[in-house]
């Protein structure tokens, strides 16, 4: 049973495009995934009233592939968590009450339960694109959502930091509008809310018009506002781009390092049988100041990582002292 479960995970989890099942497997949840949201878009149209029929069937056929899908991972999720040994038990658990798997729920579960979600039935429904990042996760590529998946952990404290200066200012600002202009214009900044109205447009430099000043105090605000706006929203910018600048920085200095005299590599064929075949990298254990820097599966190259598992057919590249 347990050789069984191990497969299924790896076709459902692991994404390999080497594997048949496994990438016929992706296409699949990907185009079920696009063709639920199609209907689910398509059936606000009062032109396609005529097709409703037809999309009934789509979104019950869609539902069931997410359920089975979704029964499927809490079944094999004690291969989720290989180091932690848990239980079936406390693995399907933490799979439930994980990010993805509240997420992967409330796409189906609203369908099932109409009574209990019938106003928010479509908005669950749109919970379905978020499923499509799950084939984008960084155990099997490194590609260019990664690379800002990365940026936006490593710089998240200097990203919190900004975003507070920002509503530290959006609320004093919308504050002083509101108690200059109340007087002058109580229809319109009827309170507090209003002036954050105001602000956030103001700030982030749209200017939709339908709240502005008019007294002379007020519009010296609001140029105040508008300048250190550009300022302000323009400093996460700055971060993200730095640490862009950082992340390509670093991967050029391990190529470097590679060519470094004092440095050897060896390429590691995976064949049938070995002893790192199956494995994520955290379980692997290395030789003493080795390192593995890439593994070259088929065409792609993959930037490992704790988590990333070495299958049957990669090359590991491994560099280590002389």
């Amino acid at each position: 049973m347990d050789k069984y479960k191990k497969r299924v995970f790896n076709i459902i989890e692991i994404g390999n495009k080497g594997d048949v099942i496994s990438h016929a497997f992706d296409v699949l949840i990907v185009l079920t995934i696009i063709l639920n949201l199609f209907v689910t878009l398509a059936d606000t149209f009062d032109e396609m009233a005529l097709y409703r029929g037809a999309f009934e069937v789509i979104e019950l056929v869609t539902i069931l592939i997410f359920t089975i899908e979704y029964i499927l991972r809490v079944w094999t999720s004690k291969y989720l968590y290989p180091d932690k040994g848990y239980s079936n038990l406390k693995a399907a658990v933490c799979f439930i009450f994980s990010f993805y798997g509240i997420i992967d729920l409330l796409t189906f579960l609203p369908f099932y339960m109409p009574l209990v979600f019938p106003s928010g039935i479509v908005v669950f429904r749109l919970l379905r694109v978020f499923r499509i990042f799950r084939l984008f996760k960084i155990n099997a590529q490194y590609d260019a959502f990664n690379v800002i998946t990365d940026v936006l952990n490593d710089k998240k404290n200097q990203l919190v930091s900004s975003t507070c200066l920002v509503l530290i200012l959006m609320v004093a600002s919308s504050l002083g509008m509101y108690n200059l202009e109340h007087e002058a214009q109580p229809d319109v900044f009827k309170n507090a809310f209003s002036g954050m109205w105001w602000s956030v447009s103001a700030l982030l430099t749209v200017g939709y018009g339908d709240i502005y000043p008019i007294t002379v105090a007020g519009k010296i605000l609001g140029i105040i506002t508008a300048f250190l706006g550009v300022g302000m929203v323009a400093i996460p910018t700055g971060i993200i781009s730095a640490g862009f600048v950082e992340r390509y920085t670093r991967l050029k200095h391990s190529d470097d390092y590679v060519t470094d005299e004092n440095v050897v590599s060896e390429i590691v064929n995976i064949t049938e049988g070995h002893k790192w075949a199956g494995q994520r990298i955290s379980e692997i254990d290395l030789p003493k100041r080795s390192l593995i820097i890439a593994i070259l599966r088929g065409d792609d190259t993959v930037i490992p990582r704790g988590e990333t598992m070495i299958l049957q057919d990669d090359r590991v590249v491994l560099i280590k002292d002389k």
